[in-house]
């Protein structure tokens, strides 16, 4: 998983860095076919606000949080991509019954 970190107006500090990571870890443990994600933090006066782009096969997937602190819409921003990739996952699974179409179950 390729993560790219951008802040505007804001410095990334490695503090920050390494909690990005924790949280995404989270979210790779779920689904390992993430290929990159890209973070933008930015400040505006007193909001916090965090944006995420998930690069999976077949989707993107895209969420954004506003918060006063910067390390609670972190939090929301994790929980919230990581109900969409558990979406993403399921859709994913094989949609075929196992025994077929219900006629050629009679004919056996």
């Amino acid at each position: 998983m390729n993560l790219q970190l951008t802040g505007h107006h804001l410095e990334i500090t490695p503090a920050l860095r390494e909690y990005v990571l924790s949280k995404f870890s989270r979210i790779s443990n779920h689904f390992d076919h993430v290929i990159d994600v890209k973070v933008t933090m930015s400040v505006e006066k007193i909001a916090q606000k965090v944006e995420a782009t998930l690069h999976v096969p077949g989707n993107d997937l895209h969420a954004a949080c506003t918060d006063e602190n910067m390390y609670s819409a972190i939090d929301m921003l994790t929980d919230k991509l990581d109900r969409q990739v558990l979406k993403h996952k399921e859709k994913q699974g094989d949609h075929h019954k196992s025994g077929g179409a219900v006629k050629h179950q009679l004919d056996a």
